[in-house]
């Protein structure tokens, strides 16, 4: 044993014996340096082991190295070197100062793997807590954008999703910088790249010249049941290296949990418009329109000006279900949707209840303004036949109104008072709209009478 040379053993160790000089030029490296950091031993000889530390690690490095020729062994140091084929190789280091000789002896462990596979986790992690914790689909694209910001180099990210149905490309999320809010189209470039990684389905690693610039391109596709969903497009820092085939298969691995992420905040969504809106017209359900109408009142309340209710109901509207059958009353329901959303700002609310029963909520009035105008324009928009597949249809409506804070300080109390003028104009002929009486009673219909 005694006989068995230490540099035979040296030559079978998976881990690197280095041995740098005080300036930290390396002097010996054994065979393993070539697996772990690229260079052969030859070709490592002489160079600076401080250049091939990444930028980034550099000043730690010089730092522990110093504390090591100081006198204090160093067991547990962990840094990042840039292999030569520009792939990152992470390092544990064992090492020690030989005074006598002037020497750094150290050994190093490649944790590579390990690290890339704590990468893995701690993205899945927190791109699950970002699919729970996101409102929205921006809010979960730029954390998802933070989340693989600090994975890899990110100069541009992308999320692009495909409309299978519409056979459309939309680009909910394209940001420059994690600093800059995500904006506009993207380039030409980009889109072509997102069709090709959804239409082939794989991803793709690739190269592009714009100018004199060359832009390195990363794109794997967001998974679905039926094909790729949409892209993941990440774009290099400008004369960065290309991406690793590590970063290609850690963004394909990520892309599987960011497609489910997607698809539970889309299904959230749906769920909670279901829960708020009004299925057949997408007007604000009976429950979102109360909760508006509680701010509202709250707002209106602090900022000292007024709001008006009108409570509009369809005069006969059950004769077209029981002529013209529940189909065409649907179709017309829609319509009235539509033609109420015509006649208010955008600001304003326009909601149905239920039936043939809906509520427009407008807000922002000031004293001396009168909002009769609003509901003499919904008089002379119903005027106007509906169209009902090429079926004239024409139907009028009753509206009551109420006025904060004169008929009501309450949510309940200023819709029951919109309602009861509601009901005073129907048994008044309909097609016409009171206020309710609390205030200065007031009767109109398309005659302009009072």
């Amino acid at each position: 044993m005694q006989s068995i040379s230490s540099l035979n053993v040296i030559d079978l160790l998976l881990d690197a014996v280095c041995i740098v000089d005080e300036d930290s030029r390396i002097v010996f490296v054994s065979p393993a340096f070539e697996r772990i950091f690229g260079y052969t031993p030859q070709e490592a000889v002489g160079l600076l082991m401080l250049d091939l530390v990444h930028p980034e690690d550099r000043q730690a490095t010089e730092q522990q190295a110093h504390r090591v020729m100081g006198g204090s062994p160093q067991l547990q140091f962990e840094n990042r070197y840039v292999r030569k084929d520009g792939a990152v190789a992470h390092i544990l280091w064992t090492a020690q100062w030989l005074p006598e000789r002037r020497l750094r002896l150290a050994v190093a462990h490649d944790i590579t793997k390990r690290k890339h596979t704590e990468s893995m986790h701690a993205a899945i992690y927190a791109i699950s807590e970002a699919a729970h914790a996101a409102p929205n689909l921006p809010t979960l694209f730029e954390r998802i954008h933070r989340i693989i910001g600090g994975l890899m180099a990110v100069a541009q990210f992308t999320v692009a999703l495909h409309d299978r149905a519409r056979g459309a490309l939309s680009f909910p999320y394209l940001a420059p910088a994690l600093e800059q809010n995500p904006h506009g189209a993207p380039g030409a470039g980009q889109i072509q790249l997102c069709t090709r990684v959804i239409q082939e389905d794989r991803p793709l690693r690739l190269s592009t010249c714009e100018g004199p610039q060359t832009c390195h391109w990363l794109g794997v596709p967001l998974p679905g049941q039926d094909g790729a969903m949409g892209a993941l497009l990440l774009q290099g820092p400008a004369e960065g290296d290309t991406y690793s085939e590590a970063d290609k298969e850690l963004l394909q691995f990520v892309s599987t949990q960011v497609a489910l992420a997607i698809e539970r905040t889309q299904m959230h969504e749906r769920l909670q418009h279901m829960a708020q809106y009004d299925q057949l017209t997408a007007l604000p359900n009976r429950a979102l329109f109360n909760d508006r109408l509680r701010i509202a009142m709250a707002r209106a309340h602090r900022e000292q000006t007024l709001l008006s209710l009108l409570f509009i109901d369809l005069d006969r509207f059950k004769e077209v279900n029981d002529t013209l059958g529940h189909a065409m009353g649907d179709l017309l329901l829609q319509g009235v949707a539509q033609r109420l959303q015509a006649c208010v700002r955008g600001s304003d609310t326009v909601a149905r209840l239920g039936g043939d029963e809906f509520v427009v909520l407008l807000e922002g009035i000031h004293a001396g303004e009168l909002p009769q105008p609003v509901a003499q324009k919904i008089l002379t928009a119903f005027a106007q036949p509906f169209d009902l597949n090429g079926l004239a249809l024409s139907i009028q409506p009753s509206i009551g109104m109420a006025v904060f804070p004169e008929h009501g300080t309450h949510e309940s109390m200023l819709l029951s008072h919109a309602d009861e003028a509601m009901y005073q104009a129907k048994r008044n002929g309909g097609n016409q709209f009171i206020v309710h009486p609390r205030g200065a009673a007031t009767r109109q219909g398309l005659s302009g009478s009072a």
